[in-house]
């Protein structure tokens, strides 16, 4: 009779340890399943979303990390698939909508987030993390501002249900409206808001898209130092200790090898082939950090405030691209 208690505890600790390999093994093996080359970045992000909600993710302590180091290789590996002169031309092309769009989304945003009453700081992460390149923008400015962990969580939230949304909505949205391919790629550069999803949905719309969306995507993150330094006046903030996305370098760096040394020639389509699975990775793994406790967080204003700029400027972009460009 004495026993019991030891047997009980003893049998709730193996009961807890077989459901956390069991939990460990679906998660490996849908990882695998996007390994294949055979899931697209959609399906790879709705695979993610189930696992995390469902089963459950049991390496969620590593998934931002390893988010973002396989993010920056995927994308420094799309360098080699890439030539110099065309993503200069991109980034030309793209160069005022950038600089349009970023400002104006800014501008917009500070007045939503007046009208929802939404608390200051974290109306502008939204209205940066929307502007600019979503999540990397957010944990760059947050610190320069001092927000805290609530409105930090607040604002990478929303971005990151909207982002999830946007790589679903923006190919149907292009093939609806028979977009170029070019129009598509400057499209979701610009009103897409974190790096990852916009290459996912400029790579399953077509290679140019990918091309041109991935070049201007990166010369927009370059604004988060003009933007942080901006954000530290406005919150009359000293700190001024800025995350710059030094990836973008290297990416540079590959695209001038892929340019100008012939033989990378040779082992530049292997690479790309790697980079966009390494990309449905990604992909997977950012929908494995969208649980319900993360979503819950939000709030409706917040989340109001991020779709109101989302709308704004996806469809000010579009109207730019469609009777401007």
């Amino acid at each position: 009779m004495e026993d019991t208690p030891i047997k009980t505890t003893s049998h709730s600790l193996f009961s807890l340890e077989m459901a956390k390999r069991k939990q460990q093994i679906i998660f490996i093996l849908l990882a695998f399943v996007c390994l294949s080359g055979y899931v697209s970045t959609p399906i790879a992000l709705l695979l993610g979303l189930v696992v995390a909600n469902l089963s459950g993710n049991p390496f969620l302590h590593l998934n931002h990390r390893a988010t973002s180091i396989l993010l920056q290789f995927s994308v420094v590996g799309l360098g080699f698939g890439m030539n110099i002169n065309s993503a200069l031309a991109a980034g030309k092309s793209g160069f005022l909508f950038t600089v349009s769009s970023i400002f104006g989304t800014l501008i917009f945003g500070y007045f939503v987030g007046k009208w929802f009453k939404i608390e200051k700081k974290t109306a502008h992460l939204i209205s940066c993390g929307t502007a600019i390149c979503g999540g990397s923008a957010i944990a760059a400015i947050s610190p320069i501002i001092k927000s805290d962990e609530n409105q930090t969580s607040v604002a990478l939230g929303v971005i990151f249900i909207l982002n999830s949304v946007a790589l679903f909505v923006f190919p149907m949205v292009g093939h609806g409206l028979h977009l170029s391919q070019q129009e598509f790629g400057l499209w979701c550069a610009i009103a897409i808001h974190d790096t990852s999803s916009v290459v996912g949905a400029a790579n399953k719309y077509g290679p140019e898209a990918l091309q041109i969306a991935t070049t201007v995507k990166l010369a927009r993150a370059l604004w988060i130092i003009p933007i942080a330094a901006l954000s530290s006046i406005l919150f009359k903030s000293k700190e001024m200790k800025i995350k710059i996305p030094y990836f973008i370098a290297f990416f540079i760096l590959i695209v001038l090898l892929n340019t100008f040394v012939p033989t990378a020639s040779i082992v530049a389509p292997a690479i790309v082939s790697v980079a966009k699975i390494g990309l449905t990775l990604t992909l997977f793994l950012i929908g494995a950090g969208l649980n319900w406790k993360v979503l819950k967080t939000v709030g409706v204003l917040p989340l109001l405030q991020g779709v109101v700029l989302w709308v704004f400027i996806a469809l000010a972009s579009l109207s730019a691209i469609i009777y401007v460009y």
